[in-house]
């Protein structure tokens, strides 16, 4: 490699004598024995470094030749004359020690010619300084420096740059086979390419990077076709993202920083779009075999390396989805089979176990969602669509709104959970609430809620008042404050009715001539807090009678614009039994009591002539009765004696009934409030969606048919999804009862009556 001395030489100025005139022949054969020499000295033959005074003439004869008058000025024949000598000294040197060598050499005799025409450059670049300072500039010509350069990208590199591309990637395969290479001559080859371009990176793209990315291409099809027939999923998402990590270090290397998104995106297509589909479904390893064995680790890798392709998560999201569900519906599955199977274990015991499968369910792959898979949409989603699936089925006949109120329930009513901390209760119950965004018609487990709430505190089934109330404080955090309202004025009005009773007792107290002949406790509600309750005028016994008038004497000293509803099917009463074998306490409900006290007036009753004394209807009669002669406790004997109530059945007090214990509770048959809590569901959704619609006509006047629909949707969907055609039913309705009107001209267009 030749020594580049330019740098140690300034720029030397002769004068001379407006006589002296150097003619062509004269000064060119001068600076020809320069060029001579120099060439010998770039090419390690045997010659002398340039001395300063050498330095001093050749430049200024140039300088000479420049400054004459004219006829002896001969800057243009100079001009011509610098690139004819870089022309000879590539054709007669440079090409030659390129043509036959190959591979590996060719890249080294490349590099090394393009460094010593680099300095070739810069030392003919000194000698015509002069001409390059004043006679380029003043016509707008390409500096000599790049002339220069010019001359060897038409002459070498465009001869040679076909052989030096092939031989760079075939040596860039190797390096991916394993093998070592010369990283520092790859990198000054590169730089070649690129520098070829000017300061654009046109050459090395057209030229070099082209056909890199192609023949990448071409070599991880091969490598990936061979692996998926191979390698389980792991070992080839491993092996991926292994190759992508290797190819980002080739970049940083020796390729140009603009090619590592190019070549990323070759790799990631041809190891990971291409059989995209073929891996992540591999029957024993793929993305469900992943999801399936908890290969945590694996996962994490797979979204990583998918993450970065373009759509390249949807397929591991519905795998996910799929997988999610699948799980689901096998417990479905289990729970179904259980309940068909009479020897399960307690009732409703494997559907409270369901649920709580369920939530661990959720938990786990939440855990997935956020730690392998960073909280993604596309994920966020697939698990969302996959729990709104499973939550939204149902279960042995039930809704799962009312299996997660049958297990809110049993954890919180008395007796009825299993022995847990606070804290394992808490943790159960916040797994629940967490489920409950699922629910489509979140309503429905509202109303059950309530319906269980209700007889909790009603009946002092509550095993921790706190607990209830941060229960209440979860289910308003996940689904706002209208949705917990009535449940909250629950609890509140319970606290209000505690100490209602407490100034009727001490109304009691201050009135001795007030008595209702035995001890009475009475609960006030408000109305719009509590679930509905049926309500009929019951014929009471003068026992009871005589308790509500002295409660409404207490009530109206109180208040005199409040109306007492008196929902007796919500009572109970503690009687006194005299059998002849013993006497025992009975606790009943209020329609209990009320008929067996009928047989303190006579032995015997027909069963018209209860139904005409107690004025209830037939099924709660035929309830009532059931409880008290056929079922556990027969305090009542019935003729005929058969387990069915017929209207013409006689009953008689059973005076002989005994019992070990001195008091019992005669439970009535239980009551399937389903079908009743979804009526009133129903209801209250036409009073929404009525109230939806009033509300968007109210601000917006006038509105196209769809675009109403639309919005009473998107205003709903909160609480429950609303069917279309239910929507449209309510709009015709409220158009009947004239809250809107069609507009006359355009009937798509509903207007607002005020």
């Amino acid at each position: 490699m030749a020594r580049d001395s330019v740098a140690g030489y300034g720029i030397f100025v002769t004068t001379k004598t407006e006589l002296e005139v150097i003619e062509w022949d004269q000064g060119w054969d001068y600076m020809q024995k320069g060029f001579t020499k120099l060439k010998r000295i770039l090419e390690g033959l045997s010659e002398s470094q340039f001395t300063s005074e050498e330095n001093m003439m050749l430049y200024t004869t140039i300088y000479n030749m420049c400054t004459q008058k004219p006829p002896y000025d001969y800057s243009w024949q100079l001009y011509d004359k610098y690139r004819e000598v870089l022309d000879e000294y590539i054709t007669s040197a440079v090409l030659p020690s390129l043509r036959n060598k190959h591979d590996e050499f060719l890249l080294l005799e490349f590099v090394k010619r393009w460094e010593t025409h680099k300095v070739m450059v810069r030392w003919l670049s000194f000698f015509f300084n002069y001409l390059d300072r004043f006679f380029v500039c003043r016509r707008s010509l390409p500096k000599l420096r790049e002339v220069g350069l010019t001359r060897f990208r038409d002459l070498v590199y465009r001869a040679v740059k076909a052989n030096v591309r092939v031989a760079v990637i075939a040596i860039i395969n190797k390096e991916r086979e394993g093998e070592q290479i010369d990283i520092a001559l790859l990198k000054n080859v590169v730089n070649i390419f690129v520098e070829m371009g000017m300061g654009q990176t046109d050459a090395y793209e057209e030229d070099f990077e082209a056909q890199m990315l192609h023949d990448t291409s071409d070599y991880y099809s091969r490598k990936a076709s061979s692996w998926i027939l191979e390698d389980s999923c792991p070992e080839y998402i491993s092996k991926a993202e292994e190759c992508l990590r290797r190819e980002r270090d080739r970049v940083s290397h020796y390729l140009h920083s603009s090619s590592e998104q190019k070549l990323i995106e070759k790799v990631q297509f041809e190891l990971l779009v291409v059989y995209s589909g073929p891996l992540l479904e591999k029957d024993l390893s793929g993305c469900r075999a992943l999801l399936r064995d908890d290969q945590v680790e694996d996962l994490s890798r797979m979204y990583r390396l998918f993450n970065k392709i373009p759509r390249g998560l949807e397929p591991i999201a519905r795998l996910f989805r799929e997988h999610v569900i699948a799980e689901g519906i096998t417990l479905v599955q289990q729970t179904e089979n259980a309940a068909n199977d009479h020897s399960s274990n307690g009732s409703g015991m494997r559907e409270q176990i369901y649920v709580k499968e369920i939530a661990e369910l959720h938990d786990k792959y939440m855990a997935y969602v956020s730690d392998c898979f960073m909280n993604h949409s596309f994920l966020r989603r697939a698990i969302k669509e996959a729990f709104e699936f499973i939550c939204n089925k149902t279960v042995a006949g039930s809704s799962c709104a009312e299996l997660l109120v049958a297990l809110c329930d049993n954890i919180l009513k008395t007796g009825g959970r299993e022995k847990s901390s606070d804290e394992a209760v808490e943790e159960t119950l916040e797994k629940v609430v967490k489920l409950l965004p699922y629910i489509s018609d979140k309503n429905l487990f509202a109303e059950f809620y309530r319906k269980k709430l209700a007889r909790r505190l009603l009946f002092n089934q509550s095993s921790n008042e706190d607990l209830e109330k941060s229960t209440l404080a979860k289910l308003k955090q996940q689904c706002g404050g209208q949705f917990t309202s009535k449940m909250e004025g629950m609890v509140t009005d319970l606290t209000l009715a505690r100490e209602n009773r407490t100034g009727f007792e001490e109304y009691l107290h201050s009135n001795p001539n007030v008595n209702p002949g035995m001890d009475l406790t009475v609960t006030v509600l408000t109305t719009g807090f509590w679930p509905s309750y049926k309500s009929f005028d019951l014929n009471l016994p003068a026992e009871l009678v005589k308790c509500v008038e002295v409660f409404k004497g207490f009530y109206e000293t109180k208040t005199k614009n409040r109306k007492l509803t008196w929902i007796y099917s919500l009572g109970t009463c503690n009687i006194i039994g005299k059998f002849e074998a013993k006497v025992i306490e009975l606790v009943v409900s209020t329609y209990q009591a009320a008929l067996l006290l009928l047989f303190n007036t006579a032995d015997r009753w027909s069963y018209s002539e209860i139904f005409t004394q107690l004025n209830l209807n037939h099924d709660d009669l035929v309830r009532i009765l059931h409880s008290l002669s056929c079922a556990k406790y027969k305090i009542l004997v019935k003729e005929p004696n058969t387990n069915t109530i017929l209207p013409n059945d006689t009953f008689e007090f059973n005076s002989k009934f005994t019992h070990k214990m001195r008091r019992i509770k005669i439970p009535l048959p239980p009551v399937d409030e389903t079908k009743e809590v979804i009526e009133d569901v129903d209801k209250d959704k036409r009073y929404a969606i009525d109230a939806a619609v009033v509300r968007i006509m109210k601000s917006r006047k006038a509105l196209r048919h769809h675009e109403l629909v639309v919005g009473c949707v998107e205003q709903l969907e909160h609480m429950f999804k609303p069917d279309i055609r239910a929507i449209k039913k309510r709009i015709e309705d409220l158009i009947t009862r004239d809250y809107l009107e069609r507009d006359k001209e355009n009937l798509k267009m509903i207007r607002y009556l005020a």
